[in-house]
């Protein structure tokens, strides 16, 4: 999750947030795309952080809560990849946001 967090910042910062910045977007469009990228960062850092904890402290219900926000990303990719932009693999996001959780279930076990 850490390298997804790593990933997040280094490359897709500069993919999405220039040309979104640079755009003819509205003046609060503009920002509050900066405060949901900024924010998603967050969330980011707060899942890994998670489960950096239950490295040393088991907790099903932190486990499963940082699981379902993760699918829930997921579900979003898939989503609005299938809905928007006819393709799945353009935005292969949900790929980590699934395998992720599967991860942690299994090392839970």
């Amino acid at each position: 999750m850490t390298l997804t967090v790593f990933i997040h910042i280094f490359m897709g910062g500069p993919e999405i947030m220039p040309p979104v910045r640079n755009g003819t977007l509205p003046r609060h469009v503009r920002a509050v795309m900066d405060v949901i990228w900024h924010g998603i960062t967050v969330v980011l850092i707060c899942i890994a952080g998670g489960f950096f904890g239950l490295t040393w402290h088991h907790n099903p219900a932190l486990l499963w809560t940082l699981n379902a926000i993760q699918i829930g990303f997921a579900g979003l990719f898939i989503w609005y990849g299938v809905r928007q932009l006819r393709n799945i693999y353009v935005m292969p996001q949900w790929v980590i946001f699934r395998g992720v959780p599967a991860l942690s279930v299994w090392g839970a076990s």
